[in-house]
Order: structure tokens, then C-alpha cells, then sequence
């Protein structure tokens, strides 16, 4: 079973604006990656970042309907002094701190899979795939690689 870490992009991508083709066909390949969680068929990986990200959203509907969807992970990982140092050396590698802590929760769960719609991740973790625990993809891109 594929265990998927989705970052806070993924959760909100169902809710952007649609009309941009990108926009809308990463956002139906998220409702599909979702679908097959809430059919666990997947694990689905969140974390205490994610909701923390999630807090930090100006839009009170938007967060409430992202925080709603993030409450749907089957667990949830901890920041703990692993993680923190782990999230320290992908900071040290040009991580930005947030996307640093959702690499390293990440990975200290045993994720397959990190997916993510941020362009500037996406290039950040192909140039450091070698020191990555977890396969950064796109969502769109891995379901169209054959996701398991």
C-alpha cells in the first residue's frame, strides 16, 4: 500500500481557480489521489505542519474546508527533535523551513510519495533528490507515471 504525503497546496488545489487547464486538471488528479485515500487504498500521511500551515490561511473559509480535509489523514506525524534536525539539514540543503518540516515529517513516516504543486519545491527536490528519503512529485505527474 502506497503511503502519500499531500502538502497544503495539494489539499487546496480542488479550491483554486479553475479555469487555468493546470489548475484544474492537477485538481481533478488530486480528487482522484483523494478519492482512493478515503478509500483506503493509500495511506494517507499528515502532520502537525500541515494543520499549522493550514492556521496560518487568511481566508476563513478556505481554511475551514482545507482544515476539514486535512482531518481525513489516517495519522498524523509530530514534530519531534528528529524531525527538527532533519528539517535543519534540508533548511542547510535550500529548503525553505516549511517545506523543510514537511520533507522531514515526511520521510520520518515512511512516505512513499511527498506530493506537491509548488513549482519552486518541485525544482528545489530534483536537484536534491540524492539526499531525499521520499519521491517529490507532482501529483498529476505521479498519477500518470501509474501510481500504485
Amino acid at each position: 500500500m502506497a503511503r502519500i504525503y499531500l502538502d497544503v497546496c495539494c489539499l487546496n488545489r480542488p479550491l483554486d481557480d479553475q479555469r487555468q487547464d493546470r489548475i484544474r486538471l492537477e485538481a481533478e488528479a488530486v480528487e482522484r489521489i483523494l478519492d482512493r485515500l478515503h478509500m483506503r487504498e493509500w495511506e494517507w500521511i499528515g502532520s502537525e505542519v500541515i494543520h499549522l500551515e493550514i492556521r496560518m490561511t487568511t481566508d476563513p473559509e478556505r481554511r475551514r474546508r482545507v482544515a476539514l480535509l486535512a482531518s481525513s489523514a489516517h495519522r498524523s506525524v509530530a514534530v519531534d527533535r528528529a524531525v527538527e534536525q532533519r528539517a535543519a539539514s534540508l533548511h542547510s540543503l535550500g529548503f525553505p523551513s516549511v517545506d523543510a518540516l514537511h520533507l522531514a515529517c515526511a520521510e520520518s513516516a515512511g512516505a512513499d510519495v511527498f506530493l506537491t504543486t509548488d513549482d519552486k519545491l518541485l525544482r528545489a527536490a530534483s536537484r536534491c533528490a540524492a539526499e531525499l528519503k521520499v519521491s517529490v512529485c507532482n501529483p498529476l505527474t505521479w498519477l500518470a507515471r501509474g501510481a500504485p
